[in-house]
């Protein structure tokens, strides 16, 4: 017997656990990164390749995903993004009891394929469900719990995965090869506990999506969507102004976050410790989680496109203050950047997808394959660090905000002669 849809207040608590889940298995990663790096003996070129395979992923699978939920909707795809990341957590096992680089590799691609999934559906899910003027707001908050999904990993797979001390390529080689291989294996199954823990939960959650039968958004949109190609999607120039506007957003994110360690190391910045560093670093990621719960509110009352204009300016100028500053000022502004990034995700994925109607999911698929920068414009930044120093290869990040400046006053605005036709179908 079938019960009657959840309201769209439960329906949105349901889906932003789902935003926690994800932010919360993404830095995982990081906390996997150096203990991958000691388990298999890697240099950092060879343990990258984790961060290559995930991200690798969104590009790879974003249009397959796409297609997925313009056949079977929104609520469905959800659930089916939900168990594809169960079984991605799941394969940590096999691969942890191999101690099989290639096998964890694998893993990662699987898991990483669910998010996928999960986000071309669960981000225009969450940014329908409900009256169309607040989806700027509705989409922050979801993103705020995905925010602190990632400020709560790295403290939580610290302490399950990284509890024990982590030897070096030269203390490893002291030992015996018997006791290598026990050391490995112990090592590596210190990760299976935490994984198949966030199997449960994922496979829990798709079971509730299914009992609490999400209410449908869109249902004519949907059917139309499957009739439409991505050919048709990409004729938008909204749509390419939207794709490299996530593509330098999630690229100047997580670029910042990467060299920060490294950067706040250097004597003339912050003259700290590697591990001293490593906790601004929380406090970056931690500052998108507050200002996505700050965004939420005010984008009750103001305009999606000129908060959105606003935060990319206020850390355009911080970035600025960062390159040509030192000391105290250019380690606190470098910092700072985390709470005004909260708020551009969210709202530039709300305005990319907004009035396109029976396109949306197709829209949606092509701004998550552009999450892809997060793996692009790090590497740039590393080769600009190499030549002209991590200091001055700030400048990389400084352009991606001065776009995004652009995309909020310019770039996503809806051409008039277009909106009539679309607006009908986005409230269908």
């Amino acid at each position: 017997m079938q019960t009657k849809a959840a309201s769209p207040r439960t329906a949105l608590a349901v889906v932003t656990t789902i935003f926690f889940m994800w932010g919360f298995i993404t830095v995982l990663n990081d906390v996997l990164i150096p203990h991958l790096k000691s388990v298999f003996t890697l240099d950092y070129a060879q343990v990258m390749l984790v961060q290559f395979t995930f991200f690798g992923a969104y590009f790879v699978m974003s249009l397959p995903s796409g297609k997925v939920v313009s056949r079977i909707g929104y609520r469905l795809s959800i659930i089916a993004g939900l168990g594809v990341t169960g079984v991605g957590a799941l394969l940590f096992i096999p691969a942890a009891q191999a101690q099989s680089y290639p096998l964890f590799l694998f893993a990662f691609f699987v898991l990483a394929s669910g998010i996928t999934l999960l986000q071309v559906a669960a981000n225009p899910y969450v940014s329908m469900l409900g009256e169309p003027r607040l989806a700027s707001s509705r989409l922050n908050l979801a993103q705020a719990l995905n925010s602190l999904g990632t400020t709560l990993a790295p403290k939580l797979g610290g302490l399950l995965i990284l509890s024990t001390a982590v030897l070096g390529a030269a203390e490893l080689s002291k030992l015996s090869p018997a006791q290598q291989m026990v050391y490995r294996l112990q090592q590596a199954q210190m990760v299976q506990w935490p994984y198949l823990g966030i199997a449960l939960v994922l496979f829990a959650l798709a079971a509730m999506v299914w009992l609490f039968r999400l209410p449908p958004v869109m249902d004519v949109n949907e059917a139309d969507d499957a009739r439409h190609r991505f050919a048709d999607a990409l004729k938008q120039r909204r749509v390419w102004l939207g794709m490299l506007a996530i593509f330098v957003y999630v690229g100047a994110e997580v670029s910042l976050g990467s060299f920060m360690i490294n950067y706040l190391s250097l004597p003339q910045i912050g003259a700290m410790s590697q591990a001293r560093a490593a906790g601004f670093v929380s406090l970056y990621w931690g500052g998108a989680m507050v200002g996505r719960f700050i965004g939420s509110a005010l984008l009750t009352r103001l305009d999606t496109r000129k908060l959105l204009a606003a935060a990319a300016t206020i850390a355009g100028a911080l970035v600025l203050t960062t390159m040509l500053s030192q000391g105290a000022v250019a380690m606190w502004s470098v910092v700072a950047v985390g709470l005004f990034n909260s708020v551009m995700f969210p709202n530039i994925f709300t305005l990319g997808i907004e009035k396109f109607g029976a396109l949306t999911g197709k829209v949606s698929s092509l701004l998550v394959m552009a999450i892809v920068g997060g793996a692009v414009i790090p590497l740039a930044q590393g080769a600009l660090a190499d030549h002209i120093g991590v200091q001055h290869a700030f400048v990389l990040p400084l352009a991606c905000y001065a776009y995004i400046v652009f995309y909020g006053l310019r770039g996503s605005r809806v051409p008039q002669s277009l909106a009539p036709a679309t607006e009908g179908q986005a409230h269908a």
